[in-house]
This record gives C-alpha cells, sequence and structure tokens, in this order.
C-alpha cells in the first residue's frame, strides 16, 4: 500500500554555477508548441511559465558566445510507441511541432530532432557536442520527469558536467517536478541550481 504522505529528501541547490563560454552549450528540450502553447495538445501550464526565464537565460548565452541547442520532439503521423501512451502529438511539420515562438532558434544555433525521450538515442547529439568541444550543458526546458531528465541521464552517462536551473524546468504536477529534481541531484548527480545562478564566463 503506497503511503499517503511522501518526506522529500534534502536536494541541494547552488546559488551559482560557473561554465567557461566556449566549452558550455545551452540544451533547450521540447519548447514545441503542443507542450508549452495554451493551445498544444499536451500543454501544461507550468511549460508556459518558464518561456520567460528560458529567453531570459538565452539572451545572456547568446551575449556570451555559448552555443544553443534545441531538441524537437518529432514523430509520424502513425507513431506506435508514444501514441498509445500520450495520443498524437508533435507530428512532424505541425503546428504543435513547431519550438514555441518566443524561442525561436536564431542564426547559429542547432537543432536536434529527436524520436524518443532520451535526445542522444539514435540522434547526432553526442557527435555534435564533441565536434564544437562541449563538455559542460545547461539543460532548460519540458517535461521534467520525462524528456529532461533523460536529456541529463544521457548526458551525465557521457561524462558531461550538467547543470539544471529548477525555475526553467516544468513539469505535469509537483510529485514529477520534484521527483525529477532528486534524480537528476540523487542519481546522476547534475547541479541543480536558478537561471540567474548560470554564469557564463566570458571568452578568451
Amino acid at each position: 500500500m503506497l503511503p499517503e504522505v511522501v518526506k522529500v529528501p534534502h536536494i541541494p541547490i547552488m546559488d551559482k554555477v560557473s561554465f567557461p563560454s566556449r566549452s558550455t552549450a545551452v540544451l533547450v528540450v521540447d519548447m514545441q508548441n503542443d507542450f508549452a502553447h495554451p493551445n498544444g495538445k499536451l500543454y501544461s501550464p507550468s511549460s508556459g511559465e518558464i518561456i520567460p526565464r528560458i529567453a531570459r537565460l538565452l539572451e545572456r548565452a547568446r551575449s556570451s558566445g555559448v552555443r544553443i541547442i534545441y531538441t524537437q520532439d518529432t514523430h509520424p503521423p502513425d507513431d506506435p510507441v508514444e501514441f498509445p501512451i500520450w495520443g498524437p502529438h508533435v507530428v512532424k511539420g505541425s503546428w504543435g511541432w513547431q519550438i514555441v515562438d518566443q524561442l525561436k532558434p536564431t542564426e547559429g544555433d542547432i537543432v536536434v530532432e529527436k524520436m524518443r525521450y532520451d535526445p542522444f538515442f539514435g540522434t547526432p547529439l553526442d557527435h555534435i557536442l564533441r565536434m564544437y568541444g562541449i563538455s559542460n550543458l545547461v539543460v532548460v526546458g519540458t517535461v521534467a520527469n520525462i524528456c529532461v531528465l533523460h536529456a541529463v541521464a544521457g548526458a551525465r552517462l557521457r561524462l558531461y558536467n550538467v547543470a539544471v536551473p529548477i525555475d526553467g524546468i516544468a513539469a505535469l504536477n509537483d510529485f514529477d517536478y520534484v521527483a525529477a529534481l532528486r534524480q537528476m541531484d540523487y542519481l546522476y548527480k547534475a547541479v541543480l541550481t536558478t537561471i540567474d545562478g548560470v554564469v557564463f564566463e566570458e571568452k578568451t
């Protein structure tokens, strides 16, 4: 029988995390209309709420020469794996598949299409990061306990340093959000901080 109340273990949040701009990328996970727009098929309000915070982070990152990489969840019209779970969503080429207008990629940004929760599975993401000499990732986006958590796991298992601003990720509910933070910290040893706590060291 499941307990009615679960005590949340201590989850450390760093005031500040500093990464060199040359070896750092911001990974924006699945900030697409179906997830982060009120008219999206799998919209959750918390996904919409993080948009201005991520935009603020991206502005600072670009001004510091930090590379920006987006993951774009991508499915065919008859996806046999995820559609039985979630229903049709982010079908390639649809409005829901597009990245939200407020966070549109700009020239020089990289977009990686992925078919599963893990952005490293079946994609060139790891190769892209290593090609550009990236060893540090700042991960933001949605959904915290699904695609964001798998992004953090995939990065850490490949020995990247990972920071996650806790006010730059969103979940479907509070339990999933806290559970994701616990796993990122306890299991994968990612560093948790805030959007304003991320510092990009100047280029040299």
